[in-house]
This record gives structure tokens, C-alpha cells and sequence, in this order.
């Protein structure tokens, strides 16, 4: 197999509009979390949300192409464009066939989509926009990407719901790999805050709904008060290279993706399989496909939900997986900060993976007081953890029962 390195890295969340930024808020502890302002909640709805602050598209692309696509869209633009340049990396003539796009995208334009519905049905459908199905489907991220930056490589989209930006980044690593492309721009991207969206996982009592007047805190993974997460926006993205194209071009290469794990329950359309059987699946395939033991994994960035039965369900998993080994790493979720990004999720998560293994610092899990039962793993509560760190896992898991785990480590000649 070819050898998988990642060379630029790019993001935009609530805790920042870069990778410098969103990387000193983490290790930091800082809440990303606050009162919702993409539309009035109306009464039992809940409030608050993770929204990137201070975004200009016009950035990263020209007014008229920033007004014609939707947030999810500029979102994915901006942390691409800034991974191509973290990576120094050019696409041009010479080499744009040889460079793909794999953004995961979980929803795409919800509410944009809701806003076209109800223009249908009380003004006609003759003032519906024509952007609309372009305008609201998931792979317009990628497809967008691959125009703004001239990639012609392959154009994908995992859509495999929190698990997108994580699948779309194995998938990126395979294409390498196969020889089908010698670069990717991969990741996630999401911005699905919308009525209808806060309606449905409300009406799931999957949303915390009961820490309106202290935002920060409602992010909760693993805690024994946690109370169902808070929905995020933003973008994560990864250039992944063939090793030898990178060093053959001079890249800087910050770590090597070293495996991919991906597994599906078979049980329930929203609940995890008792005992987290396929997220523990999923771990397992990516330890083995990256050659790495137990014993090698220094920090796991977790799904960590801040909802019940994700948070015991992958605690359990872990145990499966490492055994009493899982007692001695560092596990977290950068979720406490951000909230759940959705489809984007992996991806930011997988950024925060490789800055871990660049820096030697491990994110915390803010507002984690009282670990909920059976919850009593190392979450690095409160505060970051200063370690050298060799091999990182990244978990994420979808409704459906998709699971996927990503394993990078430091890379050696």
C-alpha cells in the first residue's frame, strides 16, 4: 500500500475562523457555544447553538459566487483554500487531474431547502428559486471545491451522517492508496442550523434543552449531568498526499493517516449497538490497518456526544478495544467546545487529531465535574494535557449505525 501523509490542514468552527485560532481556543477550554442567532426560536425551541462568528465568504470567493452557494458551501471553500495553502500546495495544469475533493456533508442546505418549501406552497411554486436543488444538496461542497481551487481529480461525498467528514477522509486515504490520485482535499462541512433541523432532534430529545442561560456549559461528554448536544456549524479539511508526490514537491509533512476503520451496527436507525459492538469494530480495523498496537495509541478524540448512550456506549467500546490499556491513554471531545458540527464533525476532529500529534498537547473535555456511571476513562477533564503523542484515533459515528475511526501517527522516514 502507498503511504498516506497529511500535508495541510483547514478550519473554520465556532472557536475560530482558522487554523490558529480554533487550535489556541481549544487547548485553551474555550466554549464555542452561545445564544442561537441564525433564526428566532420560537416557544419550547431550544436556543443556543455553536455558529462561526465574523464569517465573510468574500474571502475565499468573489461576491457573486459567495451569494449564489449556501453557508455549508462557503464554509468548505474557505477551510480548503486554507489547507491548500497550509500545504503549499498549487494546483495547476501540470497537475489538476491528479488532486481530488471528498468533503462529507451529513445535511447540506436544510434550511434553505424549508425556506424554498414554504415559498412553494403559500406564493406558488413560480417563485421557487432554480438554485434550489443545486443550491441544498451535499455535494455541492465538494463540487464547489473543485471549481474555487481547480482540482479535477475525483469528486466525492460521503453522506453518512456524523460520520461524513470521517468517512470522506478515508475514502480520500483509499484513493491515494489505489493509485487514483496522488492528492485529496477531504473532510467535512455543515451548516444546518435551521428550525426545521432544531425541531426534529428536539423532538427526539437528542438536544440539551435546560442550560439556556449558562450556553458554554450545555456541551457536556461524559459528565453525569450531560443532557443531549448542542448542533454546530463549520468545516474541517485535510490535504492528503501520496508520500512520495509530497516529497518529490518539497512538502512539509505534519503526520502520516495510517488507518481506517469503518463498521455498521445493523441495529437501530438512531441508537448505538449495545456496548458500542461496532464503534469497538471500527477502532479495531483501524489499529489494524495502520499496523498499530493498543499499546501505541497515546489519545483517542472521541465521538463524545455529551448525549447518554453515545457517551457510555463508546466508554464501552474503548474498553473492548484497549482493555486495560484504556485506562492509560488520554481520550476527549473537542465537542464540549465546539458542539456537534454533524457531517463536519470528523473532519474538524480529525484537524484537532494532527495538531495534537504536531504540538504534544491534548485538547480537554470542558464541563466535565462529575463523570456519569460507567463513564471512567481519562477524558482529560478541564484542562489540556502537555504529552508527546505518537498515534492518535479519531472517532465518528453516525445514525444509520455507521461507524468510522481514523488512526494518524508521527511520521517517520
Amino acid at each position: 500500500m502507498k503511504r498516506v501523509v497529511v500535508t495541510g490542514l483547514g478550519i473554520v468552527c465556532p472557536i475560530g475562523n482558522n487554523l490558529e485560532e480554533c487550535w489556541e481556543n481549544v487547548i485553551a477550554g474555550k466554549s464555542g457555544i452561545g445564544k442561537l442567532t441564525m433564526f428566532e426560536p420560537p416557544e419550547n425551541c431550544v436556543t443556543i447553538a455553536g455558529e462561526v462568528k465574523n464569517f465573510d465568504p468574500t474571502k475565499y470567493m468573489n461576491e457573486k459566487e459567495a451569494k449564489r452557494n449556501q453557508r455549508f458551501v462557503q464554509l468548505a471553500v474557505a477551510a480548503s483554500k486554507m489547507a491548500l495553502a497550509n500545504a503549499n500546495l498549487e494546483i495547476n495544469a501540470t497537475n489538476h487531474h491528479q488532486i481530488g475533493v471528498s468533503i462529507g456533508v451529513g445535511i447540506g442546505a436544510l434550511g434553505y431547502l424549508e425556506d424554498q418549501s414554504f415559498i412553494a406552497r403559500t406564493k406558488g411554486i413560480k417563485r421557487v428559486s432554480p438554485f434550489t436543488i443545486p443550491g441544498f444538496i451535499g455535494n455541492m461542497a465538494a463540487g464547489v471545491v473543485s471549481s474555487e481551487t481547480g482540482a479535477k481529480g475525483p469528486n466525492i461525498c460521503a453522506a453518512t451522517a456524523c460520520s461524513s467528514g470521517a468517512h470522506s477522509i478515508g475514502d480520500a486515504m483509499m484513493y491515494i492508496q489505489s493509485g487514483r490520485a496522488k492528492a485529496m482535499i477531504c473532510g467535512g462541512a455543515e451548516s444546518a442550523l435551521s428550525l426545521i433541523a432544531y425541531a426534529g432532534f428536539g423532538q427526539m430529545k437528542a438536544l440539551c434543552s435546560n442550560r439556556s442561560d449558562e450556553p458554554e456549559k450545555a456541551s457536556r461528554p461524559f459528565d453525569r449531568d450531560r443532557s443531549g448536544f448542542i448542533m454546530g456549524e463549520g468545516s474541517g479539511i485535510l490535504i492528503l498526499e501520496d508520500y512520495e508526490y509530497a516529497k518529490a514537491r518539497g512538502a512539509n509533512i505534519i503526520c502520516e493517516i495510517a488507518g481506517f476503520g469503518a463498521s455498521g451496527d445493523a441495529y437501530h436507525f438512531t441508537s448505538p449497538a449495545p456496548e458500542g459492538e461496532g464503534g469497538a469494530r471500527a477502532m479495531q480495523q483501524a489499529l489494524d490497518t495502520s499496523g498499530l498496537k493498543p499499546e501505541d495509541i497515546d489519545y483517542i478524540n472521541a465521538h463524545g456526544t455529551s448525549t447518554e448512550l453515545n457517551d457510555l456506549c463508546e466508554s464501552q467500546a474503548i474498553k473492548t478495544v484497549f482493555r486495560e490499556q484504556a485506562y492509560k491513554l488520554n481520550v476527549s471531545s473537542t465537542k464540549s467546545m465546539t458542539g456537534h458540527l454533524l457531517g463536519a464533525a470528523g473532519g474538524i476532529e480529525a484537524v484537532f487529531s494532527v495538531m495534537a500529534i504536531k504540538t504534544g498537547i491534548i485538547p480537554p473535555t470542558i464541563n466535565l465535574e462529575n463523570p456519569g456511571e460507567h463513564c471512567d476513562l481519562n477524558y482529560t477533564p478541564l484542562k489540556a494535557v502537555k504529552k508527546e503523542v505518537n498515534a492518535v484515533l479519531s472517532n465518528s459515528f453516525g445514525f444509520g449505525g455507521t461507524n468510522v475511526s481514523l488512526a494518524f501517527k508521527k511520521f517517520k522516514n
